[in-house]
């Protein structure tokens, strides 16, 4: 069956605006985003939905609103659609509450909110994706390697040894530290906890991540038992930060670096990449540009070289 019949795209920039967490370049990572989908991808202007706290926005990208886009953007998916989410902002790491596993951490992003949603969200929504039906992440956030568990690793941890540290100095990191958050939620509760499920689910309730809400049993339901159609474009690797460049130094515009090698891949080549070539080809622009970053790819072998967002033969010549 041909792919991208209907295209739908929900597309989320937090600069957390006014906070000591607040960074420059993510709504307009998202705006640049969305001019490529319509132009070259083929994208209506109405089915691609933005949320972005700049002032005066009419939707918050709060942790209930992103959720809510993405499940109706999956809900109205049918054999053959092309779905993309592209998310500018905070990542973050939580502790896992997998038993036996007492070191190990797991990835989310950082709404405006700080209802924090979990690879296991975007398990969930992968998941209720119709056969045939593909679903695209950009996560441009630290920490994004991973994002939707249990997905295989394509390109994973650089194997090439470090480059000198980055002399860059115009740049912010894109995570907010656990704890960090955990003493915001503490001073919305007001609970004196160390469980930052206590916190999530008293301030949050049934908006709360399923990764709280749900007892570890059903959570191993949710692993994924063959290969889907979830294709994740991490900005680093999970062990890593994505950079911020503010552009004030070159007079330009603020932009997440990983954003801004992606659109510098596709301005540099009209016809299709397939996923693994858009991260490899990113990875070479963030190495050339003294990011210590490295993007990585989460998905089946087959969409590993699947044309990404199915490009059109006919957009080739856009």
């Amino acid at each position: 069956m041909e792919k991208g019949r209907k295209r739908l795209a929900v597309l989320v920039g937090c600069n957390y605006p006014n906070t000591r967490y607040e960074l420059h370049g993510c709504i307009n990572d998202v705006l640049a985003m969305r001019d490529v989908l319509v132009k070259r991808f083929g994208f209506d202007p109405s089915h691609v939905q933005l949320l972005t706290d700049a002032p005066g926005s009419m939707v918050m990208p709060t942790g209930a609103n992103i959720k809510a886009a993405l499940e109706n953007m999956v809900q109205q998916a049918e054999a053959g659609d092309v779905l993309f989410f592209h998310y500018s902002g905070h990542g973050t790491r939580i502790p896992s509450v997998k038993p036996g596993h007492p070191f190990r951490q797991d990835e989310a992003i950082v709404p405006s909110d700080f209802n924090l949603i979990t690879d296991i969200d975007f398990r969930q929504l992968v998941n209720k994706l119709p056969k045939g039906a593909s679903f695209t992440i950009i996560s441009d956030s630290c920490h994004s390697g991973g994002l939707i568990d249990k997905e295989k690793e394509q390109i994973g941890p650089s194997t090439i040894k470090s480059t000198p540290s980055s002399s860059i100095s115009n740049y912010r990191p894109k995570t907010i530290p656990f704890q960090s958050i955990l003493d915001h939620l503490t001073s919305l509760t007001s609970i004196n906890t160390l469980d930052i499920a206590t916190h999530l689910l008293e301030f949050f309730g049934v908006d709360a991540s399923l990764r709280f809400r749900i007892p570890q049993i059903e959570l191993d339901l949710l692993e994924s038992l063959k290969p889907d159609e979830g294709i994740l474009l991490s900005g680093c690797q999970a062990n890593e930060t994505s950079a911020d460049m503010n552009g004030i130094e070159g007079g330009g515009k603020a932009y997440g670096a990983f954003s801004n090698a992606v659109q510098m891949v596709l301005k540099e080549n009209k016809g299709g990449l397939s996923n693994k070539e858009v991260v490899l080809m990113a990875r070479k622009i963030l190495e050339a540009q003294g990011i210590e970053q490295h993007p990585c790819l989460y998905c089946s072998d087959g969409n590993a070289d699947a044309i990404f967002l199915w490009q059109h033969t006919a957009d080739e010549s856009d």
